[in-house]
């Protein structure tokens, strides 16, 4: 039986506190309704309406009750009114000594109040230190010392403030970030305009948002977003990437023709999305930015001089490729390709059916406003996606567009539908055909798939060969050269295996360009390849 005290505190029934030498504590512990019983008809007698009378007394008079003998009416155990009278005792229950827990366990008396209630102490509350901060944890007291001494050294003789030109050796060593990343900072603290940064706008904008202690990607993700906005966009690189081209000594040669300058910062925004916005809305997320290697490769391309060393996103000779391949297909040059454009690709590579499933839109939305056309950025995909189907993104590209009913398998039949294609095009160019069910064994065998019956992207992703089976669908040429295992092709793999396909394919064709175009300045007997008309990128 549990009683509810004032004080917050919890109370419980003993039945020893009764002090009933009548009855065995034992029975009174076994019968619990029984001990309730007793102990309302010990409340109802005369005598225990005088204690408690007595007691009330003493409590209101400011009487101590910690000690029996304070009280004006004598509680000690022999003299409690007894609810049996003399000589009507009930006999006692047979039991054994050796076994009760009540015989070896040593009381320490009764209650201060000889109450049959037994306190219970409330447990005592732990104090829990503060594990979440809005702006992450503050930095320990000697880091943020060390930092501010550092800002003083780089402020000192500056009691003004610093200007854009003399930021970048806060941003870089300081704020431990890229130096191209030096006017979208200074931007960021003088949100006046007024051409300055003091020293306690630094310090309280760099330790006010708690940036001391933030890993570099989170640094980055929230100079360059946009404060109503829990994404990057493509627009919000465009500033730094402005700031590498003025700055960067492998680009400074594109200073004098701003457009490619601009063409240039456009397909390293559209291939940084590419691969690093998986989930293709155009939102950037911090997430995304975290599981990608744009990081690194930022670090990288602001420590290597040579722009063509950093193959991840910022190579000149990638943009070369890319959009040199866009001119070549864009004959009249509005920036706009259409399917017979596309269709010439590669050479004639690619089949009719998988050019409409491409200008269908289904492996991705164009960005293009002119119905039935794409634009660069389309383009920058595609290209991507085509020179290198082993990459997660050209995987996800290329599976949408042969799962004809979208149902996230490709069965044997869609797979048929797109090979026939192939089948005809090799018995008009006088090739040995392949039939589909060898075709379909080779498949099979080269994926290894969950269930025979079909294959899901995951089986594709699983597998390194799986950008064959799409050049195998649709690529003719590709397929050839996989059927005969080109030798050479094998050798490169090998001297240089952390090359991707598309890094490889990238400088074959920048040097077979800057070939053509060697070439072509010699016949025209000019050196200069900016004084060409613009019936050329370059």
């Amino acid at each position: 039986m549990e009683i509810e005290v004032v004080g917050g505190e919890m109370a419980s029934f003993d039945a020893d506190l009764l002090q009933l030498p009548e009855f065995s504590q034992l029975a009174l512990k076994s019968n619990p309704h029984l001990a309730e019983e007793l102990f309302s008809i010990w409340l109802s007698l005369p005598e225990t309406n005088k204690l408690v009378k007595s007691l009330l007394s003493d409590a209101k008079s400011g009487t101590s009750l910690n000690s029996l003998g304070n009280s004006s009416v004598n509680v000690s155990g022999s003299s409690l009114p007894s609810v049996f009278p003399a000589g009507s005792t009930p006999p006692l229950s047979p039991r054994s000594t050796s076994g009760s827990p009540r015989v070896s366990k040593q009381r320490a008396g009764p209650s201060s109040l000889a109450s049959p209630l037994k306190i219970v102490s409330e447990p005592v509350r732990e104090v829990i230190p503060q594990f979440y901060f809005k702006n992450g944890r503050p930095p320990p007291t000697e880091m943020r010392d060390q930092c501010v001494f550092a800002i003083d050294q780089h402020f000192y003789g500056h009691m003004d403030g610093l200007q854009v030109q003399e930021f970048k050796s806060i941003t870089k060593e300081i704020c431990k970030l890229p130096s191209f990343f030096s006017t979208a900072l200074f931007r960021k603290i003088d949100v006046e305009g007024t051409g300055i940064v003091t020293r306690d706008q630094f310090v309280d904008y760099w330790m006010r948002g708690n940036l001391l202690t933030k890993d570099l990607a989170t640094r980055i993700y929230i100079i360059l977003k946009r404060p109503d906005r829990s994404y990057l966009t493509q627009d919000d690189f465009k500033p730094v990437l402005r700031e590498l081209l003025t700055s960067h000594p492998g680009l400074e040669f594109l200073q004098s023709t701003p457009e490619f300058q601009e063409r240039y910062a456009e397909t390293v925004i559209y291939r940084i999305f590419y691969y690093i916005n998986r989930s293709g809305t155009g939102h950037l997320t911090l997430r995304e930015l975290k599981r990608g290697n744009l990081i690194a490769a930022m670090q990288h391309v602001d420590e290597e001089e040579d722009i063509n060393k950093v193959l991840k996103y910022f190579s000149y000779e990638h943009f070369y490729v890319i959009y040199c391949k866009f001119w070549e297909l864009d004959t009249d040059h509005d920036f706009f390709i259409d399917k017979e454009n596309l269709i010439r690709y590669g050479n004639h590579a690619l089949t009719y059916r998988i050019v409409d499933r491409i200008f269908s839109q289904v492996p991705r939305k164009f960005t293009s406003k002119v119905v039935g056309k794409m634009c660069y950025e389309d383009f920058v995909y595609f290209m991507l996606s085509e020179e290198d189907k082993s990459s997660e993104p050209a995987l996800e590209y290329w599976f949408r567009c042969i799962d004809l009913d979208g149902n996230g398998l490709l069965t044997p039949n869609e797979l048929q539908y797109f090979y026939e294609e192939q089948l005809h095009r090799m018995e008009c160019m006088a090739q040995e055909p392949v039939l589909f069910e060898d075709v379909l064994c080779q498949i099979v065998d080269m994926i290894g798939p969950e269930n025979q019956g079909y294959i899901t992207l995951r089986d594709l992703k699983g597998c390194k060969l799986s950008g064959n089976v799409f050049n195998i669908l649709f690529n003719l040429n590709k397929f050839i050269a996989f059927e005969s295992r080109d030798p050479f092709l094998i050798r490169q793999e090998r001297e240089n295996p952390t090359l991707t396909e598309w890094d490889r394919f990238a400088h074959r064709e920048y040097i077979r360009l800057s070939m053509e175009e060697d070439a072509e300045n010699v016949s025209n007997g000019s050196g200069d390849i900016w004084d060409e008309s613009l019936d050329a990128p370059f």
